[in-house]
């Protein structure tokens, strides 16, 4: 039962996500584009890193399922 509830929050965050992003497409502009993101652009030749970005979630996503675990 606990997995059937836990699917459902997913379900219902991944829907509430879409929608904000579907109506408010540049609320996330900025993410991707942070300092500390490595951006390599030359002929022919694209290399994104996104260090910064990526810290940044798995902060939350840690910080998320710490609090969620404590219940």
């Amino acid at each position: 039962m606990e997995l059937g509830k836990a699917l459902l929050v997913l379900g219902l965050f991944l829907a509430l996500l879409g929608v904000i992003l579907l109506y408010f497409p540049k609320l996330f502009a900025w993410f991707g584009h942070l300092p500390g993101d490595i951006r390599i652009e030359r002929e022919g030749v694209r290399v994104y890193i996104p260090l910064t970005s990526s810290l940044l979630l798995s902060l939350f996503l840690s910080l998320l399922l710490y609090l969620l675990s404590r219940r």
